[in-house]
């Protein structure tokens, strides 16, 4: 792609990472430079299609679980039983492709498989209209907010290999409430799905991740028949979904040697980033109560009027 577009736009060098990432702003949200041109090349070039089922949401909000339960899910009859299912043997993040990176993997499925998945960080008005205008069915996960700001620390210092006395969190937290994170303003990527799926509830489910953990079952089985792959009785019966619930747990995953050992491959989910980053456990600790009060009351004002309540 010409690359004269990044001289054109506004961009925001992270101070809390020693100034190592940069990250520009289009069509008002925030990315860097590689997820910003695989996002373009999607909405110049991309065909969705009818069958399509779009796997949504901002980074360290859900979407690994949201991954691992829908790929289970609509390949539960090709592999029979969860023992054999390619996420205990594959990368959990190369088994759903990425819009922003692996548009020929999913050319290649719609010409030569029934897989319908694609997963995606962009926001609902940047995605390619073709998504829109084609009706495919769009699943949007969000989760708690200082999860995703811890989570969001941790992965782009980790990263860049910067020590946490060396990353200020700080800083980091600031500039995540004046709107620059990945894919963010956070909240504005929250609304445009949001609003979406108020509009289109047929084509759009908008699930909280705190909701998924609170109760596995019935949030399954609603996503299930939402895009299309329902579980019988028989299937239910035989534990099936309790099965899948079990292997697509965070617990189960991150204690696999394949999510664990080694670096993604660069045309996976990140160029080299370490696997085991994006399993990361929650530590407590890095907010004050200072902080907790500001990005909440940010939030509420941010949502107000919506409609839409965030787990605090």
């Amino acid at each position: 792609m010409d690359q004269q577009i990044f001289q054109t736009l506004p961009k925001h060098t992270c101070s809390w990472l020693k100034g190592e990432l940069t990250c520009y702003k289009y069509q008002d949200f925030w990315t860097v430079q590689k997820w910003l041109e695989g996002a373009i090349l999607a909405q110049q070039t991309f065909k969705a299609e009818p069958s399509d089922v779009f796997l949504c949401g901002t980074h360290a909000t859900g979407t690994a679980s949201l991954k691992a339960l829908a790929f289970a899910i609509v390949t539960r009859e090709k592999h029979a039983g969860s023992s054999t299912s390619p996420l205990l043997t594959t990368f959990l993040h190369d088994c759903v492709p990425l819009l922003e990176r692996n548009l020929d993997k999913i050319e290649n499925n719609h010409k030569n498989s029934s897989f319908p998945l694609v997963a995606t960080h962009v926001p609902y008005t940047s995605l390619p209209e073709s998504v829109v205008a084609s009706k495919c069915k769009i699943v949007y996960i969000h989760g708690n907010v200082e999860d995703a700001i811890l989570s969001n620390y941790h992965f782009a210092r980790e990263a860049l290999k910067l020590r946490v006395e060396d990353a200020s969190f700080e800083k980091a937290f600031d500039e995540f409430c004046e709107g620059i994170s990945f894919n963010g303003p956070y909240w504005d990527h929250i609304l445009g799905y949001w609003k979406a799926s108020i509009e289109r509830p047929e084509d759009i489910l908008f699930l909280k991740y705190e909701d998924l953990k609170r109760d596995p079952t019935g949030n399954v089985k609603r996503l299930a028949e939402f895009i299309g792959y329902p579980f019988s009785v028989e299937e239910m019966k035989a534990g099936v979904v309790d099965d899948i619930i079990k292997m697509c747990s965070l617990e189960h995953l991150s204690s696999l040697d394949v999510n664990q050992s080694g670096k993604c491959r660069p045309e996976g989910n990140q160029s080299g980033a370490e696997k085991q980053l994006f399993f990361r456990k929650h530590e407590d600790g890095y907010f004050t109560n200072e902080m907790k009060l500001k990005i909440h009351k940010l939030m509420d004002q941010k949502l107000s009027g919506t409609g839409l309540v965030l787990t605090k």
